[in-house]
């Protein structure tokens, strides 16, 4: 069977809907979140969660718009937040800052 236009538009428009772009925070941290209880979205562990996810989501972006400068500022922006995050992660409490670190596979 082959694709119509109209065929690929409604593809696309049920793959968005079950993709994280129409989703919203809470989602999010429920998914990606390191949460300490149900109402926990502030955590330094939800946060970096949240950033990994985010920063993943413009890499992605990046990678086919070269040209979009705002993204790749915003990008910039959220790799030096982690990194701030993980940095006060590191200094309060060494054994967290390792789990977070294996479970979303950065680098130190």
């Amino acid at each position: 069977m082959k694709l119509t236009n109209q065929n690929k538009e409604n593809k696309e428009d049920i793959l968005k809907t079950f993709t994280f772009d129409n989703s919203g925070k809470g989602d999010l941290f429920r998914t990606f979140g390191f949460k300490k209880s149900e109402q926990d979205s502030g955590s330094s562990e939800s946060q970096i969660a949240l950033f990994t996810y985010r920063i993943k989501h413009l890499t992605d972006h990046l990678s086919v718009k070269k040209k979009d400068h705002a993204a790749k500022l915003g990008l910039l922006k959220l790799v030096g937040k982690r990194k701030r995050l993980l940095a006060y992660l590191k200094k309060e409490d060494l054994s967290r800052y390792r789990a977070i670190i294996n479970s979303l596979g950065l680098r130190k």
